[in-house]
């Protein structure tokens, strides 16, 4: 029976912050907070380092600049995944969907294809993986040609989570049009014909989208996998789409859809570069604005996973939520909203998925991670 202590800790419980805790690591679960006997266990001091749950990670798009970090300059798929895997161990994050978007009439890494063959290597890559790798497939409705590849996935369990979005220009994250061209020169640096191809395959596909949606969503639930709306924009988007079976709501736009949202049961969702940022790239409601109002349930990495710790760890200064609050918006909320049941808190019979922060002065970085009680990270930040 392979047992670890972890001493002196500083640990982030649900309801508290207790200081000087230790906890017991037994078989790849919390064993036991503060025993009384361990004499056969490996004792680890953490000398006053704050301990938190693994953090969660619903939507991260990261691998795609892994895979494609320049237009149409690819590296090979396991060579990414495992690159992707360490920055999330550093960055302290122990379970990511990796959010990888279908879009046909988008170009690069976005082609239906290749989006599943990515899907294929991020399952094939867990074999070998530091924390757990999940999929997180991000359907774009007025995509008529990605249902069946889709459901493929779903069946085969190579898809954990999936979402609905909508990028038809005039709604949702682009109600302007011209701001939605802009993004898609900045990012597949492409011209204006090319553009205007784009947009108007949009528009055209966007003709059954909600058959397509509800077809998906069927198979989603049958195979026990999670439904989120992206970029709702109003009430009655939230009505629609917890119609579907939505449970996560990611980027509610105004404060009024993530209101309607959380009084519907949905888990509210922000992107952490945005807490970091002070804003959003889109011009939409700030993620600090939703903490604030107490509409924001979750945060993600969105772009850039490394922004989840310093976040959390920033919002209690920013706004009137505790230590405990800020860490269940990246622990035990998203748990709950990916039906994980077996993590995201530091409680007896848990995943034993764990990270020891050290403060750098203000700046938050991941000292070690446990990953179903194994040590996958151990760094060193003191060079005196």
């Amino acid at each position: 029976m392979k047992q670890t202590l972890l001493t002196h800790a500083r640990v982030v419980f649900p309801a508290e912050v207790v200081e000087d805790i230790a906890v017991l690591i037994e078989d790849g679960r919390i064993a036991a907070i503060d025993p009384n006997g361990t004499k056969d266990a490996k004792i680890i001091d953490l000398s006053g380092r704050i301990l938190i749950p693994g953090m969660i990670d619903l939507h991260c798009d990261a691998l795609e600049k892994e895979i494609e970090p320049r237009p149409n300059v690819h590296f090979p798929l396991d060579f990414a995944c495992a690159q992707s895997d360490k920055r999330n161990a550093v960055a302290g994050i122990t379970t990511v969907f990796h959010a990888l978007s279908f879009a046909n009439h988008e170009l690069g890494v976005r082609n239906n294809a290749f989006a599943a063959e990515i899907a294929r290597a991020v399952h094939a890559w867990r074999l070998h993986a530091l924390i757990d790798n999940r999929v997180h497939v991000r359907y774009e409705v007025t995509d008529e040609t990605a249902p069946p590849v889709l459901r493929d996935l779903i069946e085969k369990g190579d898809a954990h989570l999936i979402s609905f979005m909508d990028h038809s220009p005039g709604q949702g994250q682009f109600r302007d049009v011209e701001a939605y061209r802009e993004y898609l020169a900045r990012t597949y640096k492409t011209d204006a014909d090319a553009l205007d191809t784009i947009l108007t395959r949009k528009l055209e596909a966007a003709q059954g989208a909600m058959e397509r949606m509800k077809s998906l969503a069927e198979q989603a639930r049958i195979h026990n996998v999670s439904i989120a709306s992206h970029d709702d924009d109003s009430p009655d988007k939230v009505a629609t789409v917890q119609a579907l079976g939505a449970v996560i709501s990611e980027f509610p736009i105004n404060l009024e859809t993530a209101r309607a949202a959380r009084e519907n049961g949905l888990a509210t969702l922000f992107g952490a570069p945005n807490i970091l940022r002070g804003k959003s790239q889109s011009g939409n409601m700030r993620a600090l604005d939703a903490v604030s109002s107490g509409v924001a349930d979750c945060l993600c990495g969105d772009y850039s996973p490394a922004a989840l710790l310093p976040s959390i760890m920033l919002l209690p200064s920013f706004t009137d939520i505790s230590l405990c609050q800020a860490v269940a918006m990246v622990t035990v909320n998203p748990a709950r909203a990916a039906g994980l049941s077996d993590r995201g808190e530091i409680t007896i019979g848990k995943r034993a998925d764990l990270v020891a922060v050290k403060m750098l002065g203000s700046l938050p970085q991941a000292e070690k991670v446990w990953v179903g009680g194994e040590l996958v990270l151990s760094a060193s930040f003191d060079h005196v």
